[in-house]
């Protein structure tokens, strides 16, 4: 059974599922995410590979059948990025219920009502899961105030900390070519990120 059938079938949708099976879906899809990113990486790879022999190959006929591979291999790298896309929102979706049914639990002795989700708002993010002009990170801020869980009950997870955007920088840098040296690269996002975690986080 698929996340969006789970999030709307109604002798147990995902507002009413427990946190153990929330943490299987979470770790199901963690799995799928990362075959996923697998693959784009290797078509990324395949993609350069043919590049690379048709920028030397001088027979037309071969530069050609070289040249629709290529395409080929996009239009599957595009596939595969969509359903990374949607993967990604799901286990976004799964994560904070998750995370919400745990605070539940911890407040259950306080008569607090977090963690229920009405059944209107997850219909909302199953038509926003499928839709692919949404980005992960468009789902994850909506996501957010749908559940109402700020970034900060998050454990790190939903926003990138300072010295994570400080490694995100440096690779800019590279794509720009104001760092031309890998080595020196590395040094300074680990200097930077090192520098990051050694001081103390303001009140």
């Amino acid at each position: 059974m698929g996340l969006l059938d789970w999030m709307t079938k109604k002798d147990k949708p995902l507002s009413k599922m427990t946190r153990q099976e929330l943490r299987r879906q979470e770790l199901l899809l963690e799995k799928e995410r990362a075959q996923m990113l697998k693959r784009i990486e290797k078509i990324a790879n395949e993609k350069q590979t043919l590049f690379e022999r048709g920028a030397k190959e001088k027979t037309p006929e071969v530069r050609r059948t070289l040249a629709q591979e290529f395409e080929l291999k996009t239009s599957e790298q595009l596939m595969v990025s969509r359903q990374l896309n949607i993967r990604s929102k799901e286990w976004l979706t799964v994560s904070r219920m998750r995370m919400l049914r745990e605070n539940a639990e911890r407040a259950k002795a306080h008569g607090n009502r977090l963690g229920l989700v009405r059944e209107s708002d997850l219909l909302r993010l199953g038509k926003m899961i499928e839709n692919d002009s949404v980005s992960t990170e468009m789902y994850q801020e909506r996501l957010d105030e749908v559940l109402a869980l700020g970034v900060e009950a998050d454990e790190g997870r939903a926003e990138l900390s300072e010295a994570g955007q400080s490694v995100m920088d440096i690779w800019d840098k590279m794509d720009s070519g104001l760092i031309t040296n890998d080595a020196e690269a590395f040094d300074e996002a680990d200097r930077r990120v090192r520098e990051q975690q050694s001081t103390p986080a303001e009140e």
